[in-house]
């Protein structure tokens, strides 16, 4: 008869498990909260301009580290080729025919509350981020250790994009 292999203790496997995800959740936390914000600012496109409404600079260029990693305001978007060519050449407003806009379309109840959910999951992610990271520190066993992964994982990414501006 072979005897069963010992195990260890589990209390201190969860320990350790427990302080891995402690310190991952550290470094990590700086990051996690970016993306919850700008998320939520994406939510209702408060990071790009639109009919009545040009964002602040730092909204806008946040919203491109986002979503495509680099710190910097859109370009100009240049309309297409035949209604640059059009403004060049055309007559006078008063002579053309009003063109017919599009009726603006009213989201349906169902985008909207899914936009609601979304802004409340993203505000609550980072709640529950700051307040995981304030555990962490106040109440952990290596505060030292704590403050440095906090710094690590706010300056790291912050050095990478100003790097790739």
């Amino acid at each position: 008869m072979v005897a069963p292999k010992r195990r260890g203790n589990p209390a201190l496997r969860f320990a350790a498990v427990r302080r891995i995800h402690t310190y991952l959740g550290l470094l990590i936390a700086p990051s996690v909260l970016f993306f919850a914000l700008t998320g939520a600012v994406q939510i209702y496109k408060l990071h790009e301009a639109h009919e009545g409404y040009v964002p602040p600079p730092v909204v806008e260029k946040l919203g491109m580290v986002h979503k495509i990693q680099v710190y910097k305001a859109r370009g100009k978007r240049p309309g297409p080729p035949a209604a640059e060519a059009a403004k060049v050449t055309a007559a006078p407003a008063a002579a053309k025919p009003a063109e017919a806009k599009a009726p603006a379309t009213k989201p349906k109840l169902a985008t909207t509350l899914l936009k609601a959910i979304f802004l409340l999951v993203s505000i609550a992610l980072a709640a529950a981020t700051v307040l995981g990271a304030w555990m962490a520190v106040a109440y952990g066993r290596e505060k030292r250790l704590s403050w440095i992964l906090l710094g690590v994982g706010t300056v790291i990414p912050t050095v990478l994009i100003a790097l790739s501006t």
